[in-house]
């Protein structure tokens, strides 16, 4: 199964609180963490809701 990369690159300062909340919950803490999650489409809909705070690529 497919993975995704997912780095945070930009600060939750400003943002929404449900937006923070959704980056702690993919396990982000600060700028330049990486995680790497399974590609699943609950995963998806939370990056997408916070897609311009992160980059995302898929890796295998």
């Amino acid at each position: 199964m497919a993975r995704l990369k997912v780095q945070q690159i930009k600060s939750t300062i400003g943002t929404k609180p449900q937006h923070r909340e959704t980056i702690r919950s993919l396990g982000l803490k600060r700028i330049g963490d990486i995680v790497v999650k399974e590609d699943r489409p609950e995963i998806r809909g939370m990056v997408k809701a916070v897609d311009h705070l992160v980059a995302v690529e898929e890796v295998e």
